[in-house]
């Protein structure tokens, strides 16, 4: 019976010894959340043909909010961005006797598959889905003084991201387009009122989007001057959305220079610490 234990400990322990040593030689990967939190101040220009056919000019502000971070599935080629804005505009007609403002939400979810061509430059194309919604509001207008905008849309997104130094600060200079292809928006009929909508008539509020009746480009270029563990972010955001639908013109353009800070974090168990055997994947370079 001895012989039989003794025997069965010595097929048993080198198994679990060898279970071990894989275990311990099994790398880890690590996926750190590159975020950036910014606000943005700068130029609007309007025009709205539902509340007013004249142009009007103002100032800008918005808070800006983006999270990069490699998938879990294939790390190293593919990364996802999460993106929000929030945005206020203030602007006058050309005669400085009315204002109209603009408040809007944007928020969108897309993932990219990174290419590194050369050294210290990545480039990623790929696709993403988003929603906007928020209101134009003429206060010289008395019937009828708000025109509200919402859209669903399917865009194509991408990134270009270098690495560098200046003045010995290393820098992550990153430009990062978004141009929707397709999708569906809100537009009532030309002095359709809204009370009208509110009483039953739904017919023709909604619009399949192209490129023939709705049209946006969402620039961001940034500077990430690296500080340690926080960067400070510098760079320009700029939009150009334009509509048609329902004799109906809508333009919102915008130009800004942006502020805040940026960073990337991972989440560490503190009793395990880092696994000795770690690789790190960064989702922008």
């Amino acid at each position: 019976m001895i012989k039989r234990l003794l025997l069965l400990l010595t097929v048993i322990v080198p198994t679990l010894q060898l279970k071990a040593i894989d275990r311990d030689s099994t790398e880890t990967i690590l996926r750190p959340v590159f975020a950036a939190y910014t606000v943005e101040a700068g130029s609007a220009h309007l025009t709205d043909t539902y509340l007013t056919p004249l142009k009007y000019d103002g100032w800008h502000a918005a808070i800006d909010y983006q999270r990069y971070q490699a998938m879990k599935f294939s790390p190293e080629n593919w990364t996802m961005r999460l993106h929000l804005n929030l945005t206020a505009d203030k602007t006058d007609n050309p005669a400085r006797n009315a204002s109209m403002w603009s408040l809007m939400l944007a928020a969108d979810w897309g993932m990219m598959h990174k290419f590194r061509p050369v050294e210290n430059l990545t480039l990623a194309l790929g696709g993403s889905t988003g929603i906007e919604i928020g209101c134009l509001y003429n206060d010289r207008n008395g019937n009828n003084p708000a025109s509200a905008k919402a859209a669903w849309t399917v865009n194509l997104t991408g990134f270009a991201s270098y690495r560098t130094q200046l003045w010995k600060i290393p820098v992550t200079l990153t430009y990062h387009p978004t141009l929707p292809l397709t999708g569906i928006f809100f537009s009532p009929d030309y002095g359709e009122l809204y009370y009208e909508i509110y009483l039953g008539d739904h017919s023709g509020l909604v619009h399949g989007a192209w490129w023939g009746n709705y049209f946006s480009l969402d620039n961001q270029l940034s500077a990430d001057f690296s500080f340690g563990s926080t960067n400070l972010r510098l760079g320009y955001h700029g939009k150009i959305f334009s509509s048609k639908v329902n004799d109906i013109v809508t333009n919102i353009f915008t130009h800004a220079f942006t502020i805040g800070i940026s960073g990337e974090w991972i989440s560490i168990n503190p009793r395990k610490g880092i696994p000795a055997k770690t690789r790190i994947i960064n989702a922008l370079y």
